[in-house]
C-alpha cells in the first residue's frame, strides 16, 4: 500500500469512529415496538414506511434495522430517512415473502424492531464515488445528503430501475437505466467509492477496483467457498455433513427448516449459536459443536 493510501486509511479509520463508530456482527440493540405512521408508493414496485416510537436510538448513513414480522420471518432494511428525523425510514422492493409482508403493513401497525447497527458506515471523507443498483440506493441516498451538507467532492453512479433518485440533491447524478460501461469512471485515484446493488453489479465494480477504497454491501450472500466439515448438534444428538460450497446453516435447515436466520452475511446476530454465526463460520478443524441445536 502507498504512503498516500496509508494516510487515507488512517483518516478514514478516524472518520469512521467520530461518526458513527464500527459495526460489531451480532452486536443488536434490545427490540423496540415502533408503529407505522406513514406508508406511501414510490414506484410501482417499491413501497416507503416510516415508524415511529418514542426515544429512537440515533442511527448514521449506513445503518439498517432488523424488521421482526408478525410471520416470524426476519429481514434487515437500510434506514434512507434523515438521521435527524424522529422516525425510522426504510423504502422496500417487492421480491420475496418477506419484503411483501412488510408492504402489505399499514398506519397504525406495530412491528417489532430491533437496531439500528452500521454494516457498511460512511466516514464522512471526499472525494467520493457511489455506485448504487435499482433499491440498493436505499443506504447511499443518506450518505449522499451528508456529503453534500459537508461540502465534499462527490459523485453517483445509478444503474437500473430509479426510486428515491427524485430525492438526491443537486449534484453529479449518472443514472444509467441500461447495463454497460465502467462504473467506475470519473473515481477520484485517492478517493473511495461506496457501492450497493445486486451480485453481478458488485463484481464489475470489484473487477474495476484497483487503488481506491471500495466500500460495499450485499443484497444477497456471496457464494459459499471453504473445507467440508461436520456439524454436530449436541441437543438433538445428530451430526450433519457439511459440504465445502454450503453453509452450516444451509445443511441445518434441511434437518430443521424452523431454524432463525436473515441476512446470511453474518452481520444481523438472527442465527448465532453459542458466539457461532452459522450461515458464515466454519471451524478451523474437521468438526464444529452446537451445544444448543
Amino acid at each position: 500500500m502507498s504512503g498516500g493510501l496509508t494516510r487515507f486509511g488512517a483518516l478514514y479509520d478516524a472518520a469512521v469512529t467520530r461518526f458513527g463508530g464500527r459495526a460489531r456482527p451480532g452486536a443488536a440493540r434490545d427490540a423496540l415496538w415502533l408503529t407505522v405512521v406513514e406508508r406511501s408508493p414510490v414506484s410501482d414496485d417499491v413501497v416507503s414506511l416510516r415508524f415511529g416510537g418514542t426515544a429512537l436510538p440515533p442511527w448514521q448513513p449506513g445503518c439498517h434495522v432488523d424488521l421482526h414480522l408478525p410471520s416470524g420471518l426476519r429481514r434487515q432494511y437500510s434506514l434512507c430517512g434523515d438521521p435527524s428525523d424522529d422516525t425510522y425510514r426504510i423504502a422496500v422492493r417487492a421480491v420475496g415473502a418477506g419484503s411483501r409482508e412488510v408492504q402489505a403493513l399499514r398506519v397504525g401497525d406495530r412491528v417489532q424492531v430491533r437496531g439500528p447497527r452500521n454494516a457498511f458506515p460512511f466516514a464522512g471523507l471526499g472525494p467520493v464515488l457511489f455506485v448504487a443498483g435499482g433499491i440498493g440506493i436505499t443506504p447511499i441516498l443518506p450518505m449522499v445528503h451528508e456529503a453534500a451538507r459537508r461540502g465534499l467532492d462527490w459523485r453517483l453512479v445509478h444503474r437500473g430501475r430509479s426510486a428515491l433518485l427524485d430525492e438526491l440533491p443537486p449534484g453529479d447524478v449518472d443514472v444509467r437505466p441500461h447495463r454497460g460501461g465502467t462504473l467506475l469512471d470519473g473515481a477520484a485515484p485517492d478517493g473511495a467509492v461506496y457501492c450497493c446493488g445486486p451480485a453481478a453489479m458488485l463484481d464489475q465494480v470489484r473487477s474495476e477496483f484497483s487503488s481506491r477504497w471500495l466500500h460495499f454491501e450485499r443484497f444477497s450472500p456471496p457464494p459459499v467457498s471453504g473445507s467440508p466439515f461436520t456439524v454436530e448438534l449436541r441437543r438433538s444428538g445428530v451430526s450433519l455433513a457439511v459440504p465445502a460450497d454450503r453453509s452450516a446453516l444451509d445443511v441445518i435447515r434441511d434437518f430443521r427448516p424452523s431454524v432463525a436466520y436473515s441476512c446470511r452475511q453474518g452481520f444481523c446476530g438472527t442465527c448465532e449459536v453459542g458466539g457461532v454465526r452459522i450461515c458464515v463460520d466454519r471451524p478451523t478443524g474437521d468438526r464444529l459443536v452446537l451445544e444448543d441445536l
